[in-house]
C-alpha cells in the first residue's frame, strides 16, 4: 500500500503563492508519474501539473508560467509551487501517484490518491 498526504494548503490573497507537498510513505515502491489535480463542486477535475521519471513536466495552459512542479526522490516527496495566485485557482487540490509496488518476482501496479487540500484565493 502507497499512502499520499498533501499539505500547504490554505488561504491565500490573489497575486499570492503557496507550495503545497505531496508526501508519499509505503514500502516496496517505485513511482513512475504524479500528477496534481484540483476539484471545485460541479465543475470537471483538472490536472494542473504532472512529473514523470525522468523529470519531464507538463501543465495545461491555466496555469503555465505560474505553477511549478518538482520532485525529491530522497524523501519521495512531490511539491507544486503556486505563484500569482489567482480566485479560479480556488479547489481542493490532490495528487496522484502510479507506479509499481512489491517485490520483483510479485509486483503490482497501484495508482494512490492524497486527501486533498484545500486551496482558497481570496481577497
Amino acid at each position: 500500500q502507497v499512502q499520499l498526504v498533501e499539505s500547504g494548503g490554505g488561504l491565500v490573497q490573489p497575486g499570492g503563492s503557496l507550495r503545497l507537498s505531496c508526501a508519499a510513505s509505503g514500502s516496496d515502491f517505485r513511482i513512475e508519474s504524479v500528477g496534481w489535480y484540483r476539484q471545485t463542486p460541479g465543475k470537471q477535475r483538472e490536472l494542473v501539473a504532472t512529473i514523470l521519471s525522468a523529470g519531464t513536466t507538463t501543465y495545461p495552459d491555466s496555469v503555465k508560467g505560474r505553477f511549478t512542479i518538482s520532485r525529491d526522490n530522497a524523501k519521495n516527496t512531490v511539491s507544486l509551487q503556486m505563484n500569482n495566485l489567482k480566485p479560479e485557482d480556488t479547489a481542493v487540490y490532490c495528487c496522484n501517484a502510479m507506479g509499481v509496488i512489491g517485490s520483483p518476482f510479485a509486483s503490482r501496479r497501484f495508482d494512490a490518491w492524497g486527501q486533498g487540500t484545500q486551496v482558497t484565493v481570496s481577497s
